[in-house]
């Protein structure tokens, strides 16, 4: 098969120049190839040589106007640049070796034949030439353009030896098989399957990159079923797979918490590509095992699992190597708040209720709303309606009362520095006291949101408790 027409690309033919004079095999190799086939735009493009790979890039970067700044990495052997918003990796043609506690190999200079060799699937081990005498001509060694119209994740070789040898391909394999909706094949996947334990020698930054990855496919499930499957979930989120399982007792169960997750999840990745809110739902009810009990005559609640939850996030965050900065405050406001809006949509949405939710959610409130529907998994569709209504009058009263109170972000409009000069006092406990007491008058709607109602209550709340205006 010849792709001539199909990669044409300026810095593919420079490289074509430079190589053919020289007469030196150069491909265009892994994931661009594969996503010729798919009809993806990609662009981060490797390029494997049998000659110098960084004297290649070199080259390449000084035939081409404007001429990028090459970035080189001689430890690995490689070099990169970036050109009308593409990048560019050149690599030599090499072969890998690996010791059992590391996944990290030992490189050798090699062939064409090599470097397809070390390749984690058929469908990343695609090559094109770019060298005149054949260029475009596609080099498949092992069925990777078939595998792709399979839609099939399969090893080139051994899968029990990719995956011992690079335990990361195991994860990998379920994110393209999520990102792709590909199927992996049985007996890859039993490989993965068989070396579970091998995931111990990953970096959780690594395994967390994939897991993102996955969090951010169309219909995430796909690759959180997967992992769960292959039993690679609760090597690295224990927490998310004890989400699973039901129980029955006077014939009364609770639905599946893990499934009923993915669910909420997969119905935030169609309304937002937001990572963090995907996060969120991740973990909102991750809970409930610890809050599930059976109450004779009520059956099984999960009381404060919102607050358990929150309480489980910095832990999970510091675990996973996530972010323990504003992301995971992000993350845990949601999850304290997620019953919130739910509640409000079962009863009369009061204009107090509508305040409250707004000065603690902040400009949170509308991911919180989008959560919250997700949320709504029934199979009962005329229940999920029924809330659904009620969750866009929760919106209208929001958004009135957001207009006339300006309570998101609130800040308080009365200061504590005020409060010490009006009554001539020192710092001291009182303070705080007027303070709330101004913020809950204002929130169930007793006086208005601006200084000159606050300022009044103030004295008025001051002078209740003994003190004398001064100013």
């Amino acid at each position: 098969m010849n792709l001539k027409d199909t990669i044409n690309n300026s810095v593919f033919s420079k490289i074509s120049d430079i190589i053919s004079g020289q007469n030196i095999d150069t491909y265009v190799i892994g994931g661009f190839v594969r996503d010729v086939f798919l009809q993806r735009a990609n662009k981060d493009i490797d390029i494997v040589t049998t000659g110098d790979g960084i004297e290649l890039a070199k080259q390449t970067a000084q035939s081409l106007h404007p001429s990028p700044k090459v970035s080189v990495f001689k430890n690995f052997g490689t070099a990169m640049f970036k050109y009308k918003g593409v990048e560019y990796e050149f690599v030599g043609t090499r072969k890998e070796s690996y010791s059992y506690d590391s996944r990290k190999p030992m490189v050798s200079k090699g062939t064409l034949s090599d470097d397809q060799n070390r390749r984690d699937f058929t469908i990343n081990a695609l090559a094109i030439s770019l060298h005149k005498n054949n260029y475009g001509e596609l080099i498949d060694p092992f069925g990777g353009v078939e595998d792709i119209s399979r839609k099939i994740i399969r090893t080139p070789l051994d899968p029990d030896i990719t995956f011992s040898d690079d335990p990361l391909r195991m994860m990998r394999a379920i994110r393209f098989a999520s990102q792709l909706n590909f199927t992996i094949q049985d007996d890859t996947f039993t490989a993965i399957q068989r070396n579970t334990k091998r995931l111990d020698i990953i970096s959780m930054e690594r395994i967390i990159d994939e897991c993102h990855k996955i969090l951010l496919s169309d219909v995430p499930s796909r690759g959180f079923l997967l992992l769960d499957k292959a039993e690679l979930l609760v090597q690295f989120f224990p927490e998310l797979s004890a989400l699973k399982g039901f129980e029955i007792i006077n014939n009364q169960g609770h639905k599946d918490n893990f499934h009923h997750t993915l669910e909420v999840v997969d119905n935030i990745a169609q309304t937002s590509s937001n990572l963090w809110l995907r996060w969120a739902a991740l973990l909102h009810d991750i809970g409930k095992p610890k809050t599930k009990k059976y109450i004779e005559g009520q059956g099984w609640t999960f009381h404060g699992h919102e607050f358990v939850g929150t309480k489980m996030i910095p832990r999970i965050f510091k675990r996973l190597r996530l972010p323990l900065n504003e992301k995971m405050k992000y993350i845990e406001k949601l999850v304290l708040l997620h019953l919130r809006p739910i509640i409000l949509a079962t009863e009369e949405a009061t204009d107090s209720a509508a305040r409250r939710l707004l000065f603690d959610a902040g400009d949170d409130i509308d991911d919180l709303m989008l959560l919250c529907e997700a949320d709504i998994t029934s199979k009962n569709h005329q229940k999920v309606q029924t809330y659904l209504n009620n969750f866009t009058l929760v919106r209208t009263k929001l958004q009135e009362v957001e207009e006339k109170d300006a309570l998101r972000n609130w800040q308080p409009p009365i200061s504590g520095e005020e409060i010490m000069k009006t009554f001539s006092i020192k710092p001291s406990p009182i303070i705080g006291e007027i303070k709330t007491a101004i913020r809950e008058a204002i929130l169930d709607g007793i006086i208005q949101n601006n200084h000159e109602s606050a300022y009044a209550y103030m004295i008025k709340i001051g002078t209740e408790k003994g003190l004398t205006p001064t100013h």
